[in-house]
């Protein structure tokens, strides 16, 4: 039986061919166009009731769109991977950088995967970095990978799925989160 994994995220997550693309897994996506971090929040029941082996993380743009901070962001962020933590403990979890976009969103896109990159650990999550291999050194999306600096084309979603196969396959290797400790009334 193939390990599942599940997707959650924006219109960048839901656009991908995610099942085609990774033949190996049990693939399910709840990615939808316009989502936000509210919304992921939202719909966790969802991803707690299918019982993944596997939830990769995909949101943050829309967010942008809607002028939200950094720190807005990265609070969602931060309450999507303590609930998938909490409620399923031995779930294995990738998080995947904001992509980046137009210039002027750079320092705030940088700040929010800066903060993902030093909190995942807290969670035994795993980061995926697309910032390096997606952004011109000024940090505006590379012309190669999208024609509007905001939805990936196919270049794109090839260059995530290189970095994507192996990092699945490393979070595979690795045992599941242990079950939290359960905290003692005095």
């Amino acid at each position: 039986m193939s390990s599942s994994v599940l997707f959650i995220g924006d219109g960048l997550t839901a656009n991908g061919l995610w099942a085609d693309w990774l033949p190996d897994y049990d693939v399910h996506n709840l990615g939808a166009n316009g989502k936000t971090t509210d919304e992921v929040i939202a719909e966790l029941d969802q991803v707690v009731d299918r019982q993944p082996d596997a939830v990769v993380v995909e949101v943050g743009t829309n967010d942008l769109g809607w002028h939200r901070s950094d720190e807005y962001i990265v609070r969602n962020m931060e309450t999507v991977l303590c609930s998938l933590r909490k409620r399923l403990p031995t779930v294995r979890i990738l998080i995947v950088s904001v992509p980046p976009r137009e210039r002027e969103l750079a320092g705030i896109v940088r700040s929010v995967n800066r903060h993902l990159r030093q909190f995942a650990p807290t969670q035994h999550a795993q980061y995926l970095d697309l910032w390096g291999r997606l952004a011109q050194p000024d940090g505006e999306i590379e012309a190669a990978y999208s024609d509007d600096r905001l939805h990936l084309n196919d270049a794109a979603y090839a260059v995530w799925v290189s970095e994507l196969k192996p990092a699945l396959q490393s979070l595979f290797q690795c045992p599941p989160s242990s079950t939290a400790l359960p905290i003692q009334q005095i």
